[in-house]
């Protein structure tokens, strides 16, 4: 059975996607005498954890009851206080616990301290499935940068636009309704500065109930246009613009009284850094990046190591055109054994769409990160 309470859990635990950021997804459960008395879940960030909720749920005497939580119970005061303490008050006999808080303030001390306090405890129920839940805070909290999902929408010969440039739309309806729920997920979404010039996009949510990502646009030189509109909409949804010293630094005054914030990092052959970027934006508290660059901006990502996740959704066209752009462009690599290989493959059919994703191999990411 706690198989089964701890699926409920991370179900309960699901339901804060998008809301709790950089928080992590908890859900917990409470069983007592073989019965759920209390459920609960972290709903919004700033608020009250899964295992408070589930606690508060339920007039029931917890003494001698089990709770479920998909997470180590936090240990240290933050927006709300310890949840272990709240636990060994309520005298909760068991605590069953999907994964370790891989955040050094907690990691292991919420166990021992319940441990201390005479509660059972077990570690690593569903383990693997939470840890996939939670994989964006599985890796800000540890290297403090942002998880970073390559997006991309191809044909079947590997195509993003025909040889005039064309691009809308490759992918059916429904594919580009899972990209909005995406963007109404993460903290943030990015782009190039050739892509606002190119299509001058919004880079909103267009669900109904959706929210916007922060919007954040590399531009080496600052060349981006002022009557573009995300940065006439600066001011309704936060927009970032990364730079480097080779900006036309008259202009940031101009972006900045319209509502835009710039960031001035290293550069490399005089083009923004994207690992030194990554590390400023993990400053900011963004956790998570969708990625929907152009193909120079996506390989140099893949090169710096700073992509984790790939989605392409494969349409079923062919484009063809010698001159018709593919996702991934820039040098590109020169033997087949440098190729930046994609592991835990899973594949889906989106409306006419296939989605192929996948995580970028930590060796070839460690490679780069080493250069």
């Amino acid at each position: 059975m706690n198989k089964y309470y701890m699926k409920l859990a991370l179900e309960l635990a699901e339901k804060g996607r998008g809301n709790v950021n950089p928080n992590p997804m908890v859900g917990a459960v409470i069983v007592k005498n073989n019965k759920i008395i209390g459920q609960g879940y972290h709903e919004e960030y700033g608020k009250d954890h899964a295992e408070i909720n589930a606690i508060n749920s339920t007039k029931e005497n917890l003494e001698g009851s089990t709770m479920y939580v998909t997470l180590e119970p936090c240990f240290h005061y933050g927006k709300t206080p310890p949840c272990v303490d709240k636990i060994i008050e309520c005298r909760i006999s068991k605590v069953v616990i999907a994964s370790f808080d891989p955040n050094p303030l907690v990691s292991g001390n919420s166990v021992k301290k319940l441990l201390a306090a005479g509660i059972e405890v077990m570690v690593g129920v569903l383990d693997e499935e939470n840890k996939k839940l939670n994989e964006v805070f599985m890796k800000y909290i540890i290297k403090k940068i942002p998880f970073v999902i390559m997006k991309s929408a191809m044909s079947l010969d590997g195509k993003i636009s025909t040889s005039t440039g064309e691009s809308k739309w490759i992918s059916c309806e429904k594919s580009r309704q899972k990209v909005h729920k995406l963007r109404d997920e993460v903290m943030a979404i990015l782009v190039g500065v050739n892509t606002i010039i190119k299509d001058n996009p919004k880079l909103t949510c267009r669900l109904e109930y959706g929210k916007n990502p922060i919007r954040i646009v590399v531009d080496s030189t600052l060349k981006i246009p002022l009557s573009s509109n995300i940065i006439t909409s600066a001011k309704d949804t936060r927009t970032i613009i990364v730079t480097t010293v080779y900006a036309q630094m008259s202009k940031v005054k101009e972006l900045e009284s319209k509502g835009v914030e710039v960031i001035v990092a290293n550069d490399k052959d005089k083009r923004v850094d994207l690992k030194d970027m990554m590390k400023k934006l993990g400053a900011l508290k963004i956790d998570s990046i969708l990625l929907e660059g152009g193909a120079s901006l996506n390989y140099s990502a893949i090169e710096d190591g700073v992509v984790d996740k790939v989605q392409i959704y494969i349409a079923p066209k062919i484009i063809g055109g010698v001159d018709s752009k593919t996702p991934v462009g820039g040098n590109g690599i020169n033997s087949l054994k440098d190729a930046f290989k994609i592991k835990n493959i899973s594949v889906e059919t989106i409306g006419e769409d296939i989605l192929v994703e996948g995580y970028i191999e930590e060796s070839d990411k460690e490679k780069c990160l080493q250069v």
